[in-house]
């Protein structure tokens, strides 16, 4: 790899606001907020809107389309061909 020409890779905490949890994991992004971890060090912070801890289809809350239904409401529709 050249040397200065890639950002600095570094602890970063995402925080999902929503789902009220926080993940320390690496990254290139770079922040003015900070947050102290528990660890007692501080890293940069980012708010994210979703993540794994409240999105609905790794939570259990997503809804099933009924694929079926929606056949037939087009073939009542348009007709079979």
């Amino acid at each position: 790899m050249k040397t200065g020409i890639h950002p600095e890779y570094r602890p970063v905490v995402f925080r999902d606001r929503v789902g009220d949890v926080a993940f320390l994991t690496r990254s290139t992004l770079t922040s003015t907020k900070t947050v102290e971890w528990e660890d007692g060090n501080t890293y940069p912070v980012f708010d994210v809107e979703i993540s794994s801890a409240s999105h609905p289809f790794y939570t259990g809350n997503a809804r099933v389309m009924d694929t079926a239904g929606r056949v037939e409401l087009f073939e009542r529709r348009y007709g079979r061909r």
